[in-house]
């Protein structure tokens, strides 16, 4: 199981930014997926995770300006990230719990990170 993540870069404070995430290899179901970040000299963090179902969750820093959204079909989770902050700046991951076969149990798998600099 692969997560492939995309859509880091600089952006100056206010602006916008959409990060995505797609799961390949061999999958039988992807309960949660989420996003997290670790800023520069901190540990790494959750930003945001969204359910199987649709049911989401963020960190209170994020509430109001980020969205995080998944598509089933294509086993991609998204993050748009709005007004963005120099707080913001950080390396992002994207993480899935994943079930490869029907008689195993889920495990996380993780993306390899995209960086997010929000600077002037």
């Amino acid at each position: 199981v692969q997560l492939q993540a995309s859509g880091g870069g600089l952006v100056q404070p206010g602006g916008s930014l959409g990060l995505s995430c797609e799961v390949s290899g061999i999958i039988f179901s992807i309960s949660a997926m989420g996003w997290y970040r670790q800023p520069p000299g901190k540990q790494r963090e959750l930003v945001a995770t969204i359910s199987r179902d649709g049911n989401t969750n963020y960190t209170d820093s994020v509430k109001g300006r980020f969205t995080i959204s998944r598509d089933n079909a294509k086993k991609a989770v998204y993050l748009e990230m709005n007004s963005l902050k120099s707080d913001d700046t950080a390396v992002y991951y994207c993480h899935a719990e994943v079930q490869r076969y029907p008689i195993v149990a889920v495990r996380d798998f993780w993306g390899q990170g995209t960086q997010v600099t929000v600077s002037s």
